[in-house]
């Protein structure tokens, strides 16, 4: 994942739970209509085995089409699956062992809710992007939020590039857009009847 120039990129999160018969040409289409520079395998589950399997479907979708794919939290099953890296869910905590484990060639992203400290510090241990959120109002989590004015000083501030996700919608994408490296977009879209065209309105709302 590279940072953007201009306009900030998509970085897209599958369900965490998913028709294996479906989403493979649902995530093709999405692919074929918008560019997306990354995607997140972000399965509920911990059956290795529908892991595997999830991540074969999704790698071929992907990788036909020049686009990362990483996987949540599973750092074991990077290289056995031939994946492009890890997302961890644990701050800053796991960066450095990751990074070692992994090489230098791996994407290794770090998802810190709203904490400066811990995206400061996974950046400082290697990782190659930083997650805040959630963005939006939601009831799931701890109620914490990712506001604007922390990817205002991010963007000033530190170089690592950052992802914005969690409850977005048109209005907070245009106004993370000018401060934001990536968006974190998943269920903002699977939910629609056309994830493909739903994607494409959040784009537009990017480009301002």
């Amino acid at each position: 994942m590279s940072d953007a120039q201009d306009h900030p990129q998509i970085y897209l999160i599958s369900p965490s739970e998913f028709d294996l018969s479906t989403f493979p040409a649902e995530l093709a289409a999405c692919l074929d209509s918008t560019e997306v520079a990354c995607v997140r395998l972000a399965l509920g589950t911990t059956d290795e085995a529908r892991i595997a399997k999830a991540a074969d479907a999704l790698r071929e979708v992907t990788h036909e089409r020049d686009v990362a794919l990483v996987i949540d939290t599973h750092i074991q099953l990077v290289e056995r699956l031939g994946l492009d890296g890890v997302h961890l869910q644990d701050g800053a905590r796991s960066v450095r062992q990751v990074r070692k484990d992994l090489g230098d060639d791996a994407i290794v992203g770090s998802y810190c809710t709203n904490s400066r400290h811990d995206g400061m510090t996974a950046g400082e241990l290697g990782a190659d992007y930083v997650s805040f959120g959630p963005v939006g109002q939601t009831t799931l989590g701890d109620g914490r939020q990712a506001e604007l004015e922390l990817f205002e000083w991010w963007s000033m501030m530190i170089e690592v590039p950052v992802v914005a996700e969690g409850a977005l919608d048109a209005d907070l994408i245009r106004a993370l857009a000018p401060h934001t490296d990536f968006f974190g977009i998943g269920d903002e879209v699977w939910g629609q009847d056309n994830p493909a065209a739903a994607l494409g309105a959040l784009r537009r709302a990017m480009l301002g």
